[in-house]
Parts: structure tokens; sequence; C-alpha cells
């Protein structure tokens, strides 16, 4: 079966190059093409947007958030590669990959406004995205070549036709209609090719950029793929794009952290992997704070139970542990999510506004844990 699915796409991808109308995908081994178009990952027709064939979509079970955006993600690599799997970590990308994450808006009643979305897709079921329903904001690319991986930004046009790249990044003034009907004015930021490093870097050993979001415990869920929907990590190694994969039920799965039929521990935990783990890791960019919020962490120090800062400033809020159990307003944690002023907000990048509802979930979490810090 996955032989055959293989031999499918393949002849998918030939078939699209032979057609006009068709974006066919490439692969930029040293130049940074000035329009997205020039990748060929995806193309704007019949006001739509569309991945081209070959070009897979996936989720995450829990995604990082950045200011209500909703986000369109997809895997390509050449004919004849594939990605090997790896336990806890991101997917082993072949030289010649390219991963595109594109964020956008829904479109709100209001004119000239946007509507809060839940950082997952807004697709329909052919996996194409209508255009008359959303305002497409950035697409990022990370491509894998010789010399490692590189991030390249693109902002699309106002005539939502072509994204451009745009390396010093840009600011976007946006007004949004929270879900509770009220309003937020805030500024989106995109950030530029360097601030890209500042979360897909996440060893400080090495400072090398690397995709952070496909690892087994984010891929592991069901996605609608326009001929039905199958497990990622399944799909993935039946079209051969992935080789020595488990069973879905044997690899690891993070918890949806909006589903509330799953445990509030999964919930939260699979939260601050998704936000903040990327840093908060034995090798990342805050290996100094001794706090690790990997999802399998046991509590203790090192997750940050009863763990006074290392260093002292306005970012901890004059709170005394970064997780003081079931006292959420004397947790450092709790105050640097709920927060945006530069030099106390975490994550430091990436948003301009407070995840009300992610704060909510991490607040209910320490409320309900057990102990004290006496």
């Amino acid at each position: 079966m996955g032989v055959l699915r293989g031999s499918l796409l393949l002849i998918a991808i030939a078939l699209a190059a032979c057609s006009p109308d068709a974006p066919t995908p490439q692969y930029h081994a040293n130049d940074d093409p000035r329009l997205l178009s020039e990748w060929g990952q995806l193309g704007i027709a019949g006001g739509e947007l569309r991945l081209a064939d070959g070009v897979v979509p996936y989720d995450l079970n829990t995604p990082l958030f950045t200011d209500y955006a909703l986000k369109l993600r997809s895997i390509w690599m050449p004919a004849g590669l594939q990605a090997g799997y790896r336990e806890g970590d991101t997917l082993d990308f072949p030289v010649g990959t390219v991963i595109t994450k594109t964020f956008y808006y829904p479109l709100a009643d209001t004119p000239g406004m946007v509507a809060a979305g839940d950082g997952h897709s807004l697709t329909n079921a052919d996996g194409s995205l209508d255009l008359s329903r959303v305002q497409l904001i950035e697409t990022r690319i990370l491509v894998h070549r010789e010399n490692g991986w590189a991030a390249i930004p693109y902002r699309w046009n106002e005539d939502q036709t072509e994204a451009v790249l745009h390396r010093y990044g840009d600011i976007v003034p946006l007004q949004m209609i929270s879900a509770d009907g009220g309003q937020i004015d805030f500024t989106y930021v995109m950030p530029d090719a360097n601030q890209c490093a500042s979360c897909h870097a996440p060893d400080s050993n090495t400072r090398a950029i690397a995709p952070i979001g496909p690892k087994p415990r984010h891929l592991n869920r069901d996605f609608d793929y326009p001929d039905g929907t199958r497990n990622q990590l399944e799909y993935l190694t039946e079209i051969g794009y992935l080789n020595g994969t488990p069973a879905s039920a044997q690899a690891p799965r993070n918890a949806d952290w909006e589903d509330v039929t799953a445990p509030l521990e999964a919930r939260a935990r699979a939260y601050l992997d998704a936000n903040c783990s990327h840093c908060h890791s034995p090798v990342g960019p805050a290996d100094t704070s001794g706090l690790d919020l990997e999802p399998n962490v046991p509590h203790g120090p090192a997750a940050g139970f009863c763990k006074p800062p290392v260093a002292a400033g306005a970012g901890t809020g004059d709170r005394p542990f970064d997780i003081f159990p079931g006292r959420p307003d004397d947790s450092i944690l709790l105050f640097r999510l709920d927060n945006i002023h530069p030099d106390q907000m975490m994550p430091e990048i990436g948003r301009s506004t407070i995840h009300a509802e992610g704060v909510a979930l991490i607040r209910e979490w320490i409320e309900s844990l057990p102990g004290d810090c006496g």
C-alpha cells in the first residue's frame, strides 16, 4: 500500500509539472527568490490559495500561539527522498526539504477587521483556502540546504495575489474581534530573517536553525486530507515521505490543549511544550534559566516547581518561584505569560497580545497542583 501511494504521489507531481496553471514545487539550493511563487509550494487560483501537488499539509496537536493567527503548514520533499522518524526530536528531514507556514486571519463581519483564530487552519475539504474569507499576512519558508536550514520570510501584498521577500520583517496594524466579541487593536510583528533563529535555533550549543513543530508528539493526530481522514504519521509513511515510523498508538502524543475531555495536566504540559520548550530545554537558548518545560519532565525544580529564579528583575514580577503549586498569582510562569511588556513577557518574541485562553488554562493547572513551597 505504501509503495502504491508513493507511486501515485510521484505521478501527481509529474502531471502537475506538465500543467501550465499548476505550481511546480522547487528547491532553491542557494538563492532566496524574491517572490514566494518561485518556490512553487502554493499558489493563487480561482480565488483560492492552493498547495501544489506533492505538497502535504499538516497540523499540530497543540500549536504555538501567534496573536490568534491561523496557520496553514506544509511539507515538500524532492522525489525519492524521505524523512527519518526520531522519537523525541523533529523528524530527520533530508536536504531539499521545504516547509512552509502561512499566517492568516479569518475576516470578521465588520469590514476592515479580522477575527481571532486558534492556530490551526481553515481549509476547504480539498485542502484549499477560500481567500474571500481570510486575510493572508505572511508565509515563512524553512528550507534544508547542504549547509543547514535557512529561514526566509515572505509578506503577502494588499491584493492577496503574491508574497514578497521581506528579510527585515514588517509590522501590520490589525483590529481583531475576540472570541467574546470584544475588539483588540494590536500590531502584528513579522520577524526578520535573523529573529527567526530566536525560536528556530533550539540547541544553544550549535545555534543552528531547525524546524521545531514537526515532532512525532505534535504530529501524532488525525488530519482531514482531501482523500479522507488519516493519522498524519501513518499518512506520511504511506506516501513515501517518512520511514521508520512505529504504529501511531506506540508513538508519543501530546494533548490538544483545547480538548476539555483530556486531563488538565496533559493539556497544560502540551501548551507549555508548544509555546516554551523550544527555548526552555536542557540545550535550548534559555538553558541557563534551569527551567525545562518539555512535557515529560517530572514535577520538581527542573520543571519550575518551587524553583526560585536564576536572576531577579522585572521578569519575575516579584514572584518567588517559577511555579508555586496552588498559587498562580505567586508563580513567575503565569506572570510572564500574562504580559506584553518586552522585558517581562514570554515568549520574548512572536506575539503582541496576551493569549487569554492559554493563560486561563495555566492558571487553572497551577491552582490544581498539590503541595507547597514552604
